[in-house]
């Protein structure tokens, strides 16, 4: 028999190792909303550093594994003992005037409250990745990525240290300066700049220099091999105005107006950090120059050394590009996030790589747009469906001076010979589809590849698999690339491949902050109790998952819930979205509200001439989208959201939807003005998909409201499945569903056109209607009936031949006698 003592700890290893089984299970199946990314050797790939594939941002901030780290902490507080911190805080005796905590894991807490709360923000946002920002307190945390990102605008380790040693309440723990100069070591010491169409190899530091230019592969490479001076004026223009600004932008703004704001007791910190900047603008600049076609073995060298090359294009100097003529209109005015956002990637006066990271509804069109009109070269965007590429197009002609026949676009079946434009908008998968191609569509293809482009976009850059991204900077000759998205969040941890393919986050808004300032609609964001009929319950006990998440999705208490917010929000007169997954659900729900639905196989002339009634048609309250109204479709006018079937616990997807509502509305004297229901049925699996899916929204800084009961529902005779037999009729309905109905396979109108599955790039199986008589072979499979015409038939007719002939031949066909049949 074991004693108490030896009891409570094997307990508490068996809890441990169970906890990590099921989260594990929990991972294998929660994540499946998440593409299978594997390389499978077609076309060209870009390859990630070796760095890339060591950190992991499933790690903690000091390079512990998150389910290792901190097992004492867990055990004890398991125990119910209360861990003390206090003796290893230290308080300043201005505490009060300082809004951050800095812990020694590399967690950092930021108080919303505080006066200097902007300026705080914006430099954290800067070096660390936003954890979790409810009203009142933010989590950050420090990683690799963030302070690679922070070197990459510019902050160097001591200016980052002293800074926050002087927003923090506390000393810094000690473990912190030693983190970020670990981190900051190599990252941000050499760059590879585009300037006047020659390729330099630039760096600060005399150290890095030598270790490059020793090297064999580098060596090989440099234009000069005998040269052995390598000063260099700095020739950085400053001063860069972005199109749609005031002022020029700077990479020491936000430390300017962060010492500003605390300049009230200069210490010795801030201003040894001000000695250091000063140091460092005035060391000297070498740089070498390397031929133009041995760049990417270069850039992979460097890599391989430790010391990743960060692309800058200077486009003001760039001579054999031609400058296109574009910029803004008078009428759009950027906002000033927007400002800060394109500062980060201009504020050197060059045009720095990265992704910028804003809200759905704030604007990420603009800041795209405005980006192209400050580099004004060519500029290649890429979207994820045929419907955003013709969004994209309508806000280039929107925003810019740039005529709507001046966009090109390059999509399947477009069937537009001139479409390579100054702009082209294009999607994904017309660029990354490997198989065979139509000769017209591959020759338009050759020519956009064969180009150099001064701009590549991104538009949702976090949905596209890391192999995908590497065939289509493989293929793609750009100088820059801008990356944009709402949501920087997978769920198979491999979001921080961007930071190397594409370039490190440049900035990432705050989703309250700019619902705050009215740039954002105000949501009330609820989730909707539906319990589950006896018998809808008893069958999905006993059923296999696939029938299970069908009748989940179609209780018929969730469906007299949803016709009930539909009424009632109609009558308000809302616009409203109704998201469904299961495509069976969709197509059920439609028919009995009798309104119009989207999905995969829609056409797209069909999803616009839907989207046009829907925004200015006030009969039409009310349309159904399946999985493909996720992301890129722009409806302004939409402010209610109904959501009755999700795929499994995407936090991604929850995130996406609730943007189809966050443009801001004008209803005055209401404090919500718009509405986001998610329709959970409860005591199924479903409840706890939700609670995942929620968990984004929740460390934006949203609210969950539950409502285990709409007032005023049991009243309404006027709703369908009231009675049981009603509800068993429907029931058998759902249990006679085909499963393989219920999914959709098919989001992207290219992938489909092109015969390819987006994940995998392999030929789809398609379900086609047929009849009996195709079994049988009276189909055309044996024998084909044609009615005989007056005209004697051609040869070519009787064999079944199509031929294109030459133009020199078709007289002498005419001239020709046909066979007699």
């Amino acid at each position: 028999r074991m004693g108490t003592g030896e009891l409570d700890d094997e307990g508490r290893r068996s809890r441990r190792r169970v906890g990590k089984e099921r989260k594990k299970r929990r991972r294998d199946l929660e994540d499946e909303d998440e593409e299978v990314e594997e390389d499978n050797g077609d076309g060209v790939m870009v390859s990630l550093p070796e760095v890339a594939r060591e950190i992991r941002p499933d790690r903690t901030f000091l390079g512990d594994d998150l389910d290792d780290a901190g097992d004492e902490d867990n055990a004890a507080g398991a125990a119910g003992e209360i861990l003390d911190y206090s003796e290893a805080l230290d308080l300043k005796a201005d505490h009060e005037h300082r809004p951050v905590w800095v812990a020694a894991d590399g967690r950092i807490f930021l108080e919303t409250f505080s006066p200097i709360y902007r300026q705080a923000y914006d430099f954290l946002v800067a070096i660390a990745e936003p954890v979790s920002r409810p009203e009142l307190i933010h989590e950050y945390r420090l990683t690799p990525y963030a302070l690679y990102a922070a070197v990459s605008v510019g902050l160097e380790a001591e200016s980052i240290i002293a800074v926050l040693g002087r927003l923090c309440k506390t000393n810094l723990p000690p473990e912190i300066p030693d983190l970020i100069r670990r981190s900051t070591k190599t990252c941000g010491k050499a760059k590879l700049v585009l300037r006047r169409n020659r390729c330099y190899v630039q760096t600060h530091d005399e150290n890095v220099l030598k270790l490059l230019i020793a090297d064999e592969v580098v060596t090989k490479a440099r234009v000069d091999k005998a040269a052995s001076d390598f000063s260099v004026a700095e020739g950085v223009e400053e001063g860069l105005v972005v199109a749609g600004a005031d002022k020029a932008v700077s990479d020491a703004a936000t430390l300017k107006a962060l010492n500003e704001a605390l300049d009230e007791e200069e210490d010795d910190e801030v201003e040894h950090a001000a000695e250091s900047e000063t140091k460092a603008a005035k060391k000297p600049l070498f740089a070498f120059e390397v031929e133009a076609e041995q760049v990417e073995h270069v850039k992979k060298r460097c890599l391989d050394l430790g010391y990743p090359l960060m692309e800058e294009y200077d486009f003001r100097n760039d001579t054999v590009n031609k400058t296109i003529d574009i910029d803004l209109k008078p009428i759009a005015k950027i906002r000033p996030y927007q400002e800060k956002s394109l500062a980060k990637m201009f504020g050197n006066g060059r045009a720095r790589s990265g992704v910028i990271v804003l809200p759905c509804g704030a604007g990420k069109s603009l800041v795209g747009v405005t980006a192209a009109c400050t580099v004004k070269k060519t500029c290649l965007c890429l979207c994820t469906s045929s419907v955003s590429v013709e969004q994209w197009r309508y806000q280039f002609s929107l925003w810019s001076t740039l005529p709507r026949e001046r966009v090109g676009r390059f999509t399947a079946g477009s069937g537009n010979k001139n479409f390579l434009e100054d702009v082209v908008v294009t999607t994904y998968s017309m660029i990354s589809h490997s198989g065979r191609r139509a000769h017209e569509t591959q020759k338009m293809l050759d020519q956009l590849k064969s180009r150099e482009w001064g701009l590549l976009l991104l538009d949702e850059v976090h949905v596209v698999p890391a192999n995908v991204f590497r065939r289509v900077l493989g293929v793609v000759n750009a100088h820059t690339k801008l990356g944009l998205t709402a949501t920087l969040l997978r769920e198979d941890h491999k979001i921080g491949d961007i930071n190397f393919l594409i370039g490190p986050k440049l900035y990432e808004a705050n989703w309250l902050d700019l619902q705050r300032a009215g740039y954002l609609a105000t949501v009330q964001c609820a989730e909707v109790w539906c319990p589950m009929t006896a018998e809808f319950y008893r069958e999905y006990l006993n059923l296999n998952a696939g029938k299970r998440k069908l009748l989940y999705a179609m209780n018929p208490n969730k469906v007299r819930a949803t016709e009930f917010l539909v009424k009632f929000h109609e009558a308000r007169g809302d616009k409203i979205i109704i998201f469904s997954d299961n495509v069976f659900a969709l197509r059920r729900y439609a028919e009995l509200l009798k309104r119009p639905f989207i999905y995969g196989p829609t056409s797209q002339t069909e999803r616009l001439m839907v989207l046009h009634q829907f925004q200015h048609n006030p009969a039409l309250g009310t349309i159904l989208l399946s999985k493909v109204g996720d992301t890129s479709i722009d409806i302004p006018e939409a402010n209610v959201l109904i959501q009755v079937s999700s795929h499994y616990g995407s936090r991604r997807q929850e995130a996406q939807r609730l943007g189809r509502i966050l443009r801001p509305k004008p209803r005055a004297g209401q404090n919500f003005n718009a509405f986001f229901y998610s329709m959970v049925s409860t005591d199924t699996q479903e409840m706890y998909y939700s609670s995942k899916r929620q968990q984004f929204l929740v460390d934006q800084g949203y609210a969950f409201k539950v409502i285990p009961k709409l007032d005023g529902m049991e009243s309404d005779n006027s709703l369908h499945y009231g009675n049981q037999q009603d509800q068993l009729h429907l029931l058998a309905e759902v249990l006679a569903a085909d499963e393989a109905e219920a999914s959709e396979a098919i989001e992207d109108l290219d992938a489909s056109e092109l015969g390819v599955d987006r994940r995998n790039d392999i030929p789809l199986a398609r379900r086609v209607r047929g009849s009996a008589s195709a079994l049988s072979g009276a189909d055309g499979l044996r024998y084909r009936e044609q009615q005989r015409s007056s005209r004697p038939l051609t040869t070519d007719e009787i064999m079944g031949r199509t031929v294109v002939r030459h133009a020199l031949f078709r007289s002498k066909l005419k001239k020709a006698k046909p066979l007699e049949v």
